[in-house]
């Protein structure tokens, strides 16, 4: 049998990458910084459960909200922690021994060529909504986990080392995805190439919307804090795979997604 584990690519999509990524953000400097654990400590936590739920979606059969949305998760926190302490180096604040953010972006700008440079080489289809072997879904999850990480440095970068603050770096990435948004509709660039600019976009998008939800007033944040800022954001994420899941009708053998209106073809191949 040959299933469907990867979701059609939609406005509810980027809505739940956008909170999703938002999430890591703030819950990685809940148990980073707020709570003192440390980049390195909270690297290796948030690895740890990355790793579990990923082995879950592996093994997974058809495309189930919960997990996938829960590994996108894991890649933006893991990514957050990676970011922080190659960024910052090792420490639980804003330590100034790391590689720096404009640095650290354009290592992982590198790290990221070369996913999709070893992703061409190997001749799996590159269109996420086409994915169909293993070998396709490793490079997929290699490429979210890198592009979450970048995203991370590069929001950081626009925000602090360019003196635009949370709230102006997060409006010109939304100005960017909106521009994105228009291209796509009205001209014919490729496809897959706008969605993986979007999606890396979406990650600065979303630490620097995280920033400007938790920091304090006088520094250019709402002043929701960590803890407050985590707790809103988990419970939108609920909300919305929620909403997803009961669009996503359960598919008889060989059957097809009721509402996604694509055939399931995830195969056991490389």
């Amino acid at each position: 049998m040959t299933v469907r584990k990867l979701p059609q690519v939609t406005a509810l999509f980027w809505a739940l990458k956008i909170v999703a990524v938002t999430l890591g953000e703030t819950a990685g400097d809940l148990v980073g910084i707020t709570l003192g654990l440390g980049y390195v400590a909270t690297e290796a936590l948030f690895l740890t459960g990355f790793l579990a739920v990923l082995a879950v979606q592996v093994a997974s059969f058809r495309y189930r909200p919960a997990v996938f949305w829960t590994v996108v998760l894991g890649t933006s926190m893991v990514g957050t922690e990676m970011s922080d302490l190659l960024d910052r180096g090792p420490g639980h604040g804003s330590a100034t021994d790391g590689l720096g953010y404009g640095w650290g972006a354009l290592l992982l700008s590198t790290l990221l060529a070369l996913v999709f440079a070893v992703w061409w080489r190997t001749g799996q289809s590159r269109d996420v909504e086409s994915i169909g072997t293993r070998t396709g879904e490793a490079l997929y999850w290699a490429a979210i986990l890198v592009s979450n990480t970048l995203g991370t440095a590069s929001g950081d970068w626009l925000s602090d080392d360019t003196g635009l603050g949370f709230r102006d770096a997060f409006l010109l990435i939304a100005a960017l995805m909106a521009v994105l948004v228009a291209v796509h509709h009205l001209t014919g660039v490729n496809t897959t190439l706008l969605f993986w600019v979007a999606f890396v976009l979406t990650r600065p998008l979303g630490a620097a919307g995280g920033d400007a939800l938790i920091k304090p007033v006088d520094e250019g944040g709402l002043g929701w804090g960590t803890l407050w800022g985590s707790a809103a954001l988990s419970v939108l994420l609920i909300a919305l795979i929620v909403h997803q899941t009961r669009r996503v009708a359960p598919p008889a053998r060989g059957g097809r997604d009721s509402s996604q209106g694509a055939e399931y073809r995830f195969g056991e191949g490389t």
